[in-house]
């Protein structure tokens, strides 16, 4: 099942969960501030009762987040709907897929959509997404934060290849 269909099907955990680690695998991207979008994760696992009040707080901690990196991510995190709804966290998720495919085009080596940077992000937004549909339970949950947490590590390690051949 492709990307676009699974985003079409995920119930409204899965879907915020989606978003979130397509933007938490942009942080390699980002100055080293702290991991203001962790909390999220739990407010997640909490369902409609966690996840307003998690995202208000990561919004004020990226209105700290001084520098201009943050952009993209702290754009995303005020568009994240408050609603815990299939319809606003869809489009959400769309929009949160769509940004983590394109700032991995603008680092793949190869370039263009069929990098291997690319293709592994969107390997890991189906996997995740396919993860979460299949268990209701936090083990998903945990293992969609793992899906991202490695997408991190191949993002930091392309970032470094790319610094050390620059300069």
């Amino acid at each position: 099942m492709g990307l676009v269909q699974l985003i079409a099907e995920a119930d409204e955990r899965s879907l915020a969960a989606s978003g979130l680690a397509c933007l938490d695998r942009c942080q390699p991207l980002l100055d080293e501030e702290p991991d203001v979008l962790r909390p999220l994760w739990a407010g997640i696992a909490e369902g409609e009762e966690g996840w307003a009040g998690q995202l208000a707080a990561a919004r004020a901690a990226l209105d700290d987040a001084s520098s201009d990196a943050w952009a993209p991510v702290r754009k995303m995190i005020a568009a994240a709907p408050s609603e815990w709804a299939t319809g606003p966290l869809g489009e959400w998720a769309t929009a949160c897929s769509a940004l983590a495919l394109e700032l991995h085009r603008e680092l793949d080596p190869v370039g263009g959509a069929g990098g291997p940077l690319v293709t592994g992000e969107e390997r890991r937004q189906i996997q995740i997404l396919e993860t979460l549909a299949a268990s209701p339970d936090g083990a998903a949950l945990r293992r969609a934060l793992d899906l991202s947490t490695e997408g991190r590590r191949v993002l930091r390690a392309a970032l470094s290849r790319r610094a050390r051949s620059q300069g």
